[in-house]
């Protein structure tokens, strides 16, 4: 009968163990193939291992011997899973120290199962060898990811079926093949960090950067007017200033019908004609009037 599993060479004269077709029990237990034969050609050579694993499966026994021979090894053991490990190959693919997967392959864990003919204690006694496999299997699941046992039990009581990525997240293995593409892959130039005081406007640049960054605050500072503000007032009586001196101006238009004015009027007209009003900052002007205030409440209102 054909073996599972073959023996071959890479290129730079490495093992390598391919383990492909179901893990029978009458090609591993009968008289064609034995353990010992598995066992044979395992120690015919010395040397790190790399076994690549493409099984659904098979006997829960013969699988059992082959993980037990693959832990025994020397020698360091690589477990490669091409395809698929289901059901019991799974098993076989804890035996190694390092267990790498295809990004395309899949492990399968779920409950024992047998076939039981006979009474009802035969049927018990069945269901009691079908637990004690599970928690044999559980131990050597436990040993590679460090998962609890109650939340391995539940994985295999509902046949879970675990992509490369979610194995490595779980630890039923360590590494996906061909990951190290990717990380080849150049980096794209970072110009943010070339220069980072770029994403910083607001900081002053030591090396010449803006010699007065408070005034530019200012400008975009929004203005608000306001009577008790000081550019507000001084603004105000500038413009008060203005239109006092137009009104000096005007007086100079005046018909001569107003000459009958008396001295007086006349003294004051000649004042507006000849001197410029002077407001001060508490709003009156030199003949104590208050045409400021007047001024500034109209502008108020205006606003």
């Amino acid at each position: 009968m054909q073996k599972f599993w073959n023996w071959i060479h890479d290129d730079s004269g490495g093992r390598v163990l391919r383990l492909e077709g179901p893990i029978d029990s009458e090609s591993l237990w009968g008289d064609e193939i034995t353990p010992q034969d598995f066992r044979d050609e395992l120690y015919a050579e010395e040397g790190d291992l790399t076994l690549w694993l493409n099984s659904p499966g098979g006997n829960v026994f013969a699988a059992a011997e082959i993980y037990t021979m693959i832990q025994d090894y020397p020698h360091n053991v690589k477990v490669r899973i091409a395809s698929i490990a289901a059901s019991a190959a799974s098993v076989i693919a804890m035996a190694g120290d390092t267990v790498q997967m295809s990004p395309t392959s899949l492990l399968m864990i779920h409950d024992p199962s047998t076939i039981a003919m006979g009474n009802a204690k035969d049927m018990e006694k069945a269901i009691t060898v079908l637990n004690e496999i599970k928690e044999s299997i559980i131990n050597a699941y436990a040993a590679k990811t460090g998962l609890s046992r109650n939340r391995i039990s539940k994985l295999m009581s509902d046949e879970t079926w675990i992509n490369a990525k979610k194995a490595v997240e779980l630890g039923f293995a360590d590494e996906i093949l061909f990951d190290e593409k990717t990380e080849k892959k150049p980096e794209p130039e970072k110009e943010e960090e070339e220069n980072p005081e770029e994403e910083t406007p607001d900081e002053p640049d030591e090396e010449g950067g803006d010699e007065n960054p408070d005034e530019e605050k200012k400008e975009k500072k929004p203005f608000k007017l306001g009577s008790d503000n000081a550019l507000w007032q001084y603004s105000t009586r500038i413009m008060g200033q203005t239109i006092l001196g137009k009104i000096s101006a005007s007086a100079k238009n005046k018909s001569a019908d107003e000459t009958s004015r008396n001295e007086a009027q006349k003294s004051a007209e000649k004042g507006l004609k000849d001197t410029a009003f002077v407001i001060g900052l508490d709003g009156t002007t030199a003949d104590g009037s208050v045409p400021y205030e007047i001024l500034k409440r109209q502008l108020a209102f205006m606003r």
